[in-house]
């Protein structure tokens, strides 16, 4: 036993146990099964593995050294100092999600924060205490509507990414809820309304609406969509893009049952696509139905304000025979890096962040389209998200951009058998003027 450096002790050891060597240990099982050796390499030490991990990591290109226009999903945000500072107290860093308990008055506060912040921002009634990530939230809310409903359709767009597409059918395969999409206007970019009414029907539970879309546009008759989903006592469930709210009216103005999405740039780094933080709020009257859990504020036995864990139904709880969930966890963690940054921005702040994501979208796309045979394939508005179509194949392109140190866009062929050479660009706050003049410069010279 090479872990073992003293040879005089390991004799006392078997000496007690009365065997004449550790092998004696494993008598029990036949020799059959047992494994002589591993295919392993020798074990490094310390100074060697530091070096081995460094070399790997040198690898990685971040998105301070390397510029990133990639579309459909995580992109780069900047995060304040005062956000990680927070997050990085050790009263709060940690993974674990604390049980009542187990939960300090300051968590459960931050929390709390949490929730009414969401709720201004989404304006919706209620927040929940945050779920896994986005894309699982898609899930909860298909769940959600089925409860509430007792109807098993629920309705997204065809345009839907493909990752979300995966979860909902897993999350729908339980509880056999049938997954129908909604075409979209191959001009705009939009729902198509009329695939939209041919679909709806008194079995249909809700219908998930995307502002903006996949393709990074807005649903300009959202409103009217709405009205027509509530027509068939369906509910409307509506993911947006928290940057984008600054700037356009949010779900609760126009009337959504359930809003939900991706809270990870709200104070969160990428993490190599880990730690999503997903947002869910809903209105007042479905709140006994809402997933994960909820905190309150109440007073003690001494009259003190106090907060609490008021809502909690799910299977590891009180109520657990009843749960409307099986979340284990909240992304405790990264909502209090999104209530630290909500904080810390404000209002007029969000406002300009907002501004700022949707006028970098616009200067990006325009500066694409005036490249030779580059062009846009739709004429909707969009925010920090768009498509473009290239005149040469999407993968051939990124490789010969990358060559220079920029990342491009995703191309979407794969998922969407129809739109070949399509690629979906994104831009951040991040990237300013200098950085798409540079990116232009490049597209140029590797076209010519």
């Amino acid at each position: 036993m090479k872990f073992i450096p003293n040879a005089a002790f390991e004799r006392e050891m078997l000496k007690e146990l009365n065997l004449s060597s550790i092998d004696d240990l494993f008598t029990d099982i036949p020799s059959s099964v047992q494994i002589k050796n591993l295919d392993l390499d020798e074990g490094l030490s310390q100074q060697e593995t530091e070096k081995k991990l460094l070399r790997l990591a040198n690898k990685n290109k971040s998105c301070q050294n390397m510029i990133s226009f990639l579309g459909g999903g995580i992109k780069p945000h900047y995060i304040p100092a005062a956000v990680k500072s927070i997050q990085h107290r050790s009263e709060f860093f940690t993974a674990y999600t604390p049980y009542q308990s187990e939960a300090s008055q300051g968590f459960l506060q931050a929390m709390f924060e949490y929730q009414s912040m969401i709720a201004e921002l989404t304006g919706m009634d209620i927040a929940n205490c945050s779920l896994y990530d986005g894309i699982t939230a898609i899930g909860e809310a298909a769940l959600m509507a089925t409860r509430i409903t007792k109807k098993s359709i629920f309705l997204i767009p065809s345009n839907l990414s493909w990752e979300k597409k995966s979860v909902l059918n897993n999350y729908a395969k339980g509880p056999s809820i049938t997954v129908k999409e909604i075409a979209f206007n191959e001009k705009t970019g939009q729902l198509d309304e009329s695939s939209l009414e041919k679909l709806l029907s008194d079995k249909v539970s809700g219908v998930y609406i995307e502002n903006p879309n996949t393709f990074g546009i807005f649903e300009s008759h959202i409103e009217q969509l709405i009205k027509k989903i509530h027509e068939y006592n369906a509910l409307s469930v509506v993911g947006t893009d928290p940057f984008s709210l600054g700037i356009v009216k949010s779900p609760g103005e126009y009337d959504a049952d359930i809003t939900i999405g991706e809270g990870r740039g709200l104070g969160n780094p990428m993490n190599f696509g880990g730690s999503g933080l997903g947002l869910f709020a809903c209105k007042q009257k479905f709140i006994r139905q809402i997933p994960g859990r909820l905190i309150g504020l109440t007073k003690d036995s001494n009259g003190n304000d106090a907060f609490c864990m008021s809502l909690q139904t799910r299977e590891q709880h009180i109520r657990r025979g009843k749960a409307t969930s099986n979340i284990c966890t909240n992304e405790g963690l990264c909502a209090l890096g999104t209530a630290a940054y909500l904080s810390w921005l404000g209002g007029n702040n969000l406002l300009e962040i907002s501004k700022i994501n949707f006028e970098r979208g616009q200067s990006l796309s325009k500066a694409i389209s005036k490249v030779n045979r580059f062009s846009k394939p739709f004429t909707g508005t969009h925010f920090n998200e768009f498509v473009i179509k290239s005149p040469i194949d999407p993968v051939s392109l990124n490789n010969k951009l990358i060559t220079h140190g920029i990342q491009g866009g995703l191309p979407l062929q794969r998922w969407f058998p129809t739109m070949k050479n399509m690629m979906l660009f994104g831009i951040t706050e991040i990237y300013d003027e200098k950085d798409i003049k540079r990116f232009i410069s490049v597209l140029e010279e590797v076209i010519a």
